[in-house]
């Protein structure tokens, strides 16, 4: 059992030393690149599996609002990506709900995710506003990702990502709650 314990405090430590959180979102460009230890790669297999290399696709996770709070169905929320400021790609981008484990929830319109190919509305000044939470939110249907009613994940990905993901300038906004 000790060495479970220990086994698990070294895997939390690199998973925490390889991952870079801003905004609320955490990420890390280390997974799946040559030369990584042997720590590092079973960090990544335990958090990220089947992850692709980071000039392949980038991942952003979080389970909190931008103040801290933990994300929950309870409350309405919006993720704003003022003009020009979606993840920088060369493909597509998508942004997932799960339930805190990961595991896709039922939902009134079958959507688990949106993005690039999601026919999304975009605001008058060019800025796109995803609306989370439980009940429609009205006149903004096209761009409502549903929540279940407890505690969620999302994950962000951006495929064949920028310049700006690749070199860590690109930053994604954090989730807002709305009053």
């Amino acid at each position: 059992m000790l060495a479970f314990l220990t086994a698990n405090i070294i895997m939390n430590a690199v998973v925490k030393a390889m991952t870079t959180t801003v905004n609320g979102w955490s990420t890390t460009t280390k997974c799946g690149q040559p030369g990584n230890g042997i720590l590092l790669r079973a960090a990544c297999a335990r958090n990220l599996p089947a992850v692709n290399v980071v000039q392949e696709a980038a991942y952003w996770t979080t389970t909190v609002d931008g103040a801290g709070h933990r994300l929950s169905g309870q409350r309405n929320y919006v993720l704003h990506f003022p003009e020009g400021q979606l993840p920088p790609n060369d493909a597509f981008w998508s942004l997932t709900m799960t339930d805190v484990v990961g595991y896709m929830v039922s939902n009134p319109i079958d959507r688990s995710s949106v993005g690039t190919r999601s026919g999304l509305v975009q605001n008058a000044d060019g800025s796109l506003d995803i609306y989370m939470q439980s009940t429609a939110p009205a006149g903004h249907e096209s761009n409502w990702l549903p929540a279940p009613t407890g505690y969620f994940k999302l994950m962000l990905r951006a495929y064949l990502p920028g310049r700006a993901v690749l070199d860590g300038e690109y930053h994604v906004p954090p989730v807002m709650k709305v009053s």
